[in-house]
């Protein structure tokens, strides 16, 4: 009995110690990805929610960068990216590793190293419904902040060509102040709508990527840092062809402050601007997405290596 009670103590605290590993692994994995792709990010908001002001993505890109310079412009929303990145990968991963346990105990299956990829994609459907939960709020404010000379344009706010600056905190507190705390979680629905089907793709094409690049003697955690690139690359692109649509529903509903349901919103957008448009910002989503979520996957992979060795 005493044996058990000891073998039980010491799951436990090796799940704790994995997922708490896997937490930081994603943490430092989501600061990663804003700091590569954060200039092609804002293009792709801008792009989504007022595809009407800019002749594509390099007009986007320059516009911005002479009217509000790298920081105010190209890297506009960066502090809410980086809280939103690191909230949602660090829960993302956390909850994967943790979705992964689950249902290696369902199935049966002894290691979870020995799960397939299309039970890998699962645990990352269920893993995105507890991330989308932390991720919206901070994605709200990005975006607002990303789109925000836009916004003025539009409402005839904007008097003269120097504008204020607004500071994440203070657009936060805005937003309460305006809708309370339910302010901050609109687009949750099309958050998740996006998230769990997006995450079952990208987890799914990541294990499936990095058991194709494996040599027969390997597994797919020692196939090299070359090889994770590419299999996040591949992870990270299939994901956004995948949500893409739902991706510019919610950046409309967060930007604009739409009320109609996400469904509804869509509709609007295919009868007003045409189904083209669902796809707006696409092509620098896809540009910045290849070397993000590859370092997002080397970070994260490499992080839970040392970190693992150290502590084991």
């Amino acid at each position: 009995m005493t044996v058990e009670l000891t073998n039980d103590g010491n799951q436990r605290l090796k799940s704790m110690k994995d997922g708490l590993i896997d937490f930081v692994a994603g943490s430092l994995g989501g600061v990663a990805l804003v700091y590569v792709g954060q200039p092609l990010d804002t293009v792709k908001v801008k792009m989504q929610t007022f595809p009407s002001m800019y002749n594509g993505m390099v007009n986007c890109f320059v516009k911005t960068l002479k009217t509000d310079g790298i920081m105010r412009g190209l890297y506009a929303g960066t502090v809410p990216a980086v809280v939103a990145n690191v909230a949602e990968n660090s829960v993302l991963f956390a909850a994967y590793g943790g979705c992964q346990k689950v249902i290696s105990n369902l199935l049966g299956v002894k290691k979870v190293e020995d799960l397939t990829s299309i039970h890998n994609a699962w645990a990352g459907f269920f893993a995105a419904f507890f991330s989308s939960l932390t991720l919206c709020p901070t994605e709200l404010i990005k975006c607002k902040l990303q789109a925000m000379a836009e916004m003025e344009k539009e409402t005839n706010k904007l008097k003269c060509s120097v504008r204020k600056r607004v500071s994440s905190w203070a657009l936060t507190n805005q937003v309460i102040k305006e809708q309370g705390i339910r302010g901050l979680f609109t687009g949750l629905s099309s958050t998740i709508a996006r998230e769990m089907p997006g995450y079952f793709f990208f987890f799914g094409g990541y294990e499936i990527t990095r058991e194709l690049l494996k040599k027969p003697h390997e597994t797919r955690d020692n196939i090299g840092w070359q090889k994770t690139m590419i299999a996040g690359a591949v992870g990270g692109s299939i994901l956004w062809l995948v949500i893409f649509p739902a991706d510019v529903v919610k950046s409309r509903i967060q930007v604009k402050n739409l009320k109609e349901p996400a469904l509804v919103v869509l509709q609007n957008i295919v009868k007003s601007e045409g189904f083209c448009s669902l796809y707006n910002g696409l092509k620098p989503t896809l540009i910045r997405t290849i070397p993000a979520t590859a370092t997002l996957f080397v970070t994260y992979e490499y992080t839970k290596k040392f970190m693992h060795s150290y502590i084991d």
